[in-house]
């Protein structure tokens, strides 16, 4: 991923994809960017700022979905832009793509929708890099399928690979880290998602649940297994966040977690 992050960074160092769940304002979006900016550069961590455009997979009709799709876009962009970081979001049909690749580096693929052809195809064909997240469904060898079909599009183009659990039941998931070992052998930066592999899904309320007091134990576990990167969601105030809140880690407590990664990446 280094011509991703180009030369200011230190390639030996595991790189971050943090924000919001959702874009829910230009303040809150340039509030989080600024200070996870300035905790990355003293720490020689590539960043990825990351924020969601929309959310169309809400479990309730009335959840929070976004705050308008091109208002949304150009605060990402904005954000990109002012700091000088790459940026990623998540599109969920086909015609998202290269819409969505106007205002961001970095197009994701929702795990609900890992196999889906033509959305994959059509995020690789706009030359953006491409994150798809694994299927809950899914194991990590599987996942050398999605990487061929972004390939066959575009065979320069750069995939990530996110682990972010598998179902355990109907309302709870586990982290195997096998699958990090395993999507490691495709042509693809690995990430481990720390907080949505934490989510407590279906609940009776409507409403997902968390267990982010672990946050940091999976983001340890997955930099000494080698992941190359970690995927973050954080939040200022994550009990009044309008989206996946239960799961997301306090913007306050980033920075010490990210100073402890750097200590066992450095020893690894």
């Amino acid at each position: 991923m280094k011509s991703l992050f180009k030369e200011k960074y230190n390639s030996e160092q595991f790189f971050l994809m943090a924000g919001p769940c959702a874009i829910e304002s230009r303040d809150m979006a340039m509030y989080i960017a600024e200070k996870i900016v300035r905790i990355t550069q003293e720490l020689k961590i590539p960043y990825v700022f990351k924020g969601s455009y929309r959310k169309a997979n809400r479990t309730k009709a009335d959840s929070f979905t976004g705050i308008g799709d091109e208002k949304a876009l150009k605060i990402l962009q904005e954000v990109g832009e002012t700091f000088g970081v790459p940026t990623v979001t998540d599109i969920h049909e086909s015609h998202e793509a290269a819409v969505a690749a106007e205002y961001v580096d970095v197009l994701q693929i929702p795990a609900f929708l890992c196999r889906q052809t033509e959305l994959i195809a059509a995020a690789a064909n706009t030359g953006k890099v491409v994150n798809i997240k694994k299927g809950q469904f899914m194991s990590g060898a599987s996942m050398g399928f999605a990487v061929e079909k972004v390939k066959q599009e575009n065979p320069e183009g750069l995939v990530m690979l996110t682990e972010r659990g598998n179902s355990f039941g109907y309302s709870d998931l586990v982290v195997d880290y096998r699958n990090i070992v395993d999507m490691k052998t495709f042509d693809a930066a690995v990430v481990m998602d720390c907080t949505h592999s934490l989510q407590r899904p279906n609940q009776t309320s409507g409403v997902t649940g968390g267990n982010p007091e672990l946050i940091g134990t999976v983001a340890k576990a997955a930099i000494a297994v080698g992941a190359d990167g970690l995927f973050i969601e954080t939040h200022p105030d994550p009990a009044n966040a309008k989206s996946d809140g239960a799961n997301m880690l306090h913007l306050d407590k980033l920075e010490n977690l990210l100073r402890q990664l750097v200590r066992i990446r450095e020893v690894i």
